[in-house]
């Protein structure tokens, strides 16, 4: 159940940040929460990496509720960059390039 309220905050702090910008709402909520998803499985293989090179059974031996809480960092660091990403691309300005040919056909 806490998980599901983690979910929706996730998705929400997408959701408001591409309404901001004015990007499409619901798709950068679901992206945001697939990072998430995206994040705690690559964590869950570090981990697995971690134990096979300690050479140690403990992936084995500790319950799952252990796991994802183990895992649960790397999935809100990854919702997290992806976050200052797309933060810091769409707010900084945009340049537009001058059109030469614009300028020579008023002149002439």
């Amino acid at each position: 159940m806490l998980g599901l309220f983690l979910l929706y905050f996730i998705g929400k702090a997408f959701y408001q940040l591409a309404f901001e910008f004015e990007k499409n709402n619901w798709g950068f909520a679901i992206l945001g929460i697939i990072t998430f998803y995206a994040g705690t499985f690559i964590g869950g293989i570090i981990l697995g990496i971690i134990g096979l090179l300690a050479n140690s059974d403990f992936m084995e031996t500790m319950p799952n509720l252990a796991l994802s809480l183990l895992s649960l960092p790397f999935g809100l660091l990854a919702c997290w960059g992806l976050y200052k990403i797309l933060e810091n691309r769409w707010s900084r300005p945009k340049t537009v390039q001058p059109n030469d040919s614009l300028d020579s056909n008023i002149l002439n």
